[in-house]
């Protein structure tokens, strides 16, 4: 008998009719011989619908409030499923992130898992129940409860897989797999059969929405194999794990990703001193924005401008902190500019082949596809272009590289 960690997307449990089916296919897996442990988002659009009934009521919700009331999305599911799961015959009980044993830091919207105590959780396995968790979040050592960010279930699953130590984590969702693109922009591209810890992470943080990159960066740390996989079916899925043979990884490029949710935020007219730009980014870190790309250009005169990209919802946050430091250091402005999106090419056969980023502007170009900002890593080459050419952008290149079935 084995320890199998499953997860549930909001899609996944989106009405009684859905979380039946999600219930029987537990259920099954328990007949198989298996202990399972599920881990469940909130159903269909319910964070949406609570963040909205939030803004009703204030433009600039209390965090701390806010995350109290956005665990409880996941809280009906887990209650819904493990009523579900009794109905067919089996013993389950339902358990929020706290009452499971996540310790988080006091991060509200944005914790990070700091331990799970699995005492709970082994106490139930022994005592044959079906363990059916609410995912995204867990409490602080004050008892606060803390949400992990959007897409925090898939590390509340590969987290709970690590604590377990279980047999096997799959993360069911909408679609059937790691695709080399988004198959809404090019429909006959190929699904990978696995795909390594390192390429996944940099494809979940450049845009590909599958899953979660904290979720990835837990599954390299605890050797954690990931079966990315369809609710809706039985079929095989993709598996992310350390190292991929060649004979399933016999292209240059493994993916790309793209990512709308993207702005880009300058600063300009940024004095040339020791510190100054330390100084930007540390009060940027200190409110927790993540910042993306960033380039600074040619000093002219001991002037520059630094330019960086962070997710849209957080940039005028971020041009905020930038006006009140632009005044400290004497900058010129700070402009903000959300109509752009972020074009990324990733894979392990950059580090032996010098051509992809040649290939990659060529193309672009050739195409009359402007780049504005370029980023490069060991196994990734990431542009910004105009948004409205963001889904020319990925057919072109997908065409160029072959992952095109």
């Amino acid at each position: 008998m084995g320890i199998v960690v499953q997860k549930y997307g909001g899609s996944s449990v989106a009405d009684v009719e859905k979380i039946m089916k999600v219930a029987r296919r537990i259920v099954d897996c328990k007949k198989s011989g298996n202990q399972v442990v599920a881990i469940v988002s909130a159903m269909g659009k319910t964070t949406d619908n609570l963040i909205k009934l939030a803004g009703e009521i204030s433009s600039s919700p209390p965090k701390r409030e806010m995350d109290r009331l956005l665990s409880t999305g996941e809280q009906i599911s887990m209650s819904l499923l493990a009523m579900a799961i009794d109905s067919l015959g089996e013993k389950a009980v339902s358990l929020t992130g706290p009452q499971a044993g996540i310790r988080t830091d006091s991060k509200y919207s944005k914790a990070k898992i700091v331990n799970i105590v699995s005492n709970r959780l082994k106490k139930e396995l022994e005592n044959d129940n079906i363990i059916i968790i609410a995912g995204f979040q867990g409490e602080t050592e004050e008892h606060d409860i803390t949400t992990l960010g959007r897409g925090g279930s898939d590390t509340s699953a590969v987290s709970v897989a690590a604590a377990l130590n279980a047999d096997l984590c799959e993360i069911f969702t909408d679609v059937d797999g790691v695709y080399s693109c988004d198959p809404r922009i090019v429909p006959n591209i190929r699904k990978l059969s696995a795909v390594s810890y390192d390429e996944m992470l940099e494809l979940a943080l450049l845009g590909a929405k599958v899953l979660h990159p904290r979720s990835v960066e837990v599954g390299k740390t605890h050797g954690v194999e990931i079966h990315v996989r369809s609710s809706f079916s039985h079929d095989i899925g993709t598996i992310v794990k350390k190292e991929v043979l060649d004979m399933e990884h016999d292209g240059l490029i493994t993916g790309i990703a793209h990512d709308k949710d993207v702005a880009k935020v300058v600063i300009f007219g940024v004095p040339d001193t020791p510190g100054t730009a330390a100084k930007i980014l540390k009060a940027l870190a200190d409110e927790n924005i993540n910042v993306q790309m960033i380039v600074q250009s040619a000093q002219i005169k001991n002037i520059n401008d630094i330019a960086f990209t962070c997710s849209s919802d957080e940039a005028r946050e971020a041009a905020n902190i930038l006006e009140k430091i632009g005044e400290e250091i004497g900058a010129e402005r700070v402009v903000i500019n959300e109509n752009i999106a972020k074009v990324s090419v990733v894979g392990a056969g950059m580090m032996t082949h010098s051509n992809i980023a040649s290939r990659m502007f060529s193309s672009l170009g050739e195409n009359d596809i402007n780049i504005d900002l370029i980023s490069t890593s060991e196994i990734t080459i990431s542009v910004t272009v105009d948004i409205e050419q963001c889904e020319k952008a990925v057919r072109v290149l997908a065409e160029d590289f072959e992952l095109v079935n």
